[in-house]
């Protein structure tokens, strides 16, 4: 790296960059390092201290005696904590949400948040992880993508979208964004139709939109319509669009936990000898495919039209293996 010319500024730079990277200062190995006597280190020290103290109101500077050395630490109660990073990085990776360009890159940034003696250790965790990861196979860039659609959302801006389906087709749709919300490895675009009177959502994955254009085309929503990203979670599964739809269920399997999870809304409405009917709020029908999944530990009872679907599903499975 080039240096400046002014020798205090480098060296004052030079110290600054030593206590974000977790080295402790010695002034007495700073001052030979420098051709500086203590009290120029020590006023550097102190300098930096007031910068930090006028622009980053969780850091400060502290002296270690035990380590004769000045360190740069964080409040306890402000900011990312190493614990936090770790299980900020633990859980990217298992999302597989990002490239492996970008995925590296949010680690890289997130780990700037620690020490250089944490982020080794958090590197050492998290090394055979990052080094066999693997990304999704369509492999887009996204946060570009993610960042420009969200800016549509928050200005409330229709968009022009060229869309691939699953099947490989190609449509074109303008359509009004109210939010973008992750789910299960992808990241998916919340729409409306742009001549709809509003009243079911389009779901579209963000990897999938081909090309996208904001038309900085205005569009007004009704504050009592107002599109829920929370109420809409609890009522959609496998991010498969549809109507509002209420079921009741029962369920025998070995985990009730799991099934409250899995669908938020759903309430018990009694209990006995290991069976539970419950009740829940769902968009559309794909939460078929979660309730299959379990086996024989969940019988649909109502609507009667979503049970026989329930039924005519199980008995194709079954005539896979005659």
């Amino acid at each position: 790296m080039k240096e400046l010319k002014d020798p205090k500024v480098n060296r004052v730079l030079t110290i600054f960059e030593k206590l974000k990277e977790g080295e402790g200062i010695n002034t007495k190995k700073s001052a030979e390092e420098f051709c500086v006597n203590e009290k120029t280190i020590q006023r550097d020290i102190n300098d930096i201290r007031s910068y930090i103290a006028n622009n980053n109101k969780n850091l400060s500077i502290v002296y270690k005696r035990s380590k004769k050395a000045y360190f740069l630490v964080e409040d306890e109660n402000l900011g990312l904590h190493k614990e936090d990073i770790l299980a900020m990085c633990k859980i990217l990776l298992e999302s597989r949400a990002f490239c492996n360009e970008e995925m590296n890159h949010i680690i890289n940034s997130i780990l700037q948040n620690v020490s250089y003696e944490d982020k080794k250790f958090i590197k050492e965790l998290i090394g055979n992880e990052l080094f066999k990861f693997m990304p999704l196979k369509h492999e887009e860039k996204l946060l570009d993508k993610i960042w420009d659609l969200s800016e549509a959302v928050h200005h409330r801006e229709v968009l022009e979208l060229q869309y691939k389906k699953t099947n490989g087709e190609i449509v074109k749709r303008t359509v009004r964004p109210v939010s973008i919300i992750f789910s299960e490895y992808y990241f998916y675009l919340i729409v409306y139709f742009n001549n709809s009177t509003m009243d079911m959502p389009i779901v579209y994955r963000v990897d999938k939109i081909l090309k996208y254009k904001n038309l900085k085309e205005k569009f007004r929503i009704n504050e009592a319509n107002r599109f829920q990203e929370g109420e809409f979670r609890k009522r959609i599964q496998f991010m498969y669009s549809g109507e509002l739809m209420r079921i009741k269920f029962e369920f025998t399997g070995p985990s009730l936990e799991a099934v409250l999870d899995r669908i938020p809304t759903s309430r018990i409405i009694e209990s006995h000898d290991g069976k539970h009917i419950l009740e829940a709020e769902v968009f559309g029908k794909e939460i078929k495919m979660w309730l299959l999944s379990q086996g024989n530990g969940i019988k649909v009872l109502s609507p009667e039209s979503f049970a026989k679907e329930m039924a005519s599903e199980a008995k194709k499975i079954c005539e896979l293996y005659n």
